[in-house]
């Protein structure tokens, strides 16, 4: 009998990931950062971007704020398949990592909430504000998402995962 080993995909600030592999996992390290994992379970296909800033200014175009990751993100969804009408998002992130200054998480986290708003995609979960870093592990042909909050004592990353629940967000 052949094991068939989880594929991963790691993704970093200004980037996102596509996939409609059920063995593909998608994850990504957050602190004020903010992650949208959209997917259309109907279709078996989603991804997760990852986002710097809450607006660009004058910067448009650019993947590390807000709109543009995540227009990047539904649209490249759209171009594989999906549905917009069956898209569901699950959002990440948007810690305070330093007390003192401004929140840019939650005015990430906001961001992301106004997109999605305007773009009819509806939340059906989430884990966002706080002020540690998560781990976010996501498998896209299902919807299913992990979260670990990373603190210092923080026990190692199990890497095997458990079975899976459609549209669950799972805390390990």
């Amino acid at each position: 009998m052949t094991l068939v080993q989880n594929k991963t995909i790691h993704v970093v600030q200004g980037d996102c990931a596509i996939s409609d592999d059920p063995m593909m996992m998608v994850t990504t390290v957050l602190g004020s950062c903010v992650s949208a994992c959209l997917f259309d379970v109907q279709r078996g296909i989603g991804g997760m971007n990852h986002f710097l800033l809450p607006d660009a200014g004058r910067s448009s175009g650019d993947n590390r704020y807000a709109a543009a990751a995540m227009e990047v993100l539904v649209n490249s969804l759209l171009r594989r398949g999906a549905q917009r009408g069956s898209l569901q998002a699950k959002l990440f992130g948007g810690a305070r990592m330093l007390a003192g200054l401004s929140d840019i998480g939650q005015r990430n986290a906001e961001a992301a909430r106004q997109f999605l708003q305007a773009e009819g995609v509806p939340v059906i979960g989430a884990d966002l504000g706080g002020d540690c870093a998560r781990r976010i592990r996501f498998w896209p042909a299902s919807g299913r998402a992990q979260v670990l909050h990373l603190r210092g004592d923080a026990p190692p990353l199990d890497e095997t995962p458990s079975r899976p629940r459609a549209g669950a967000i799972e805390l390990f």
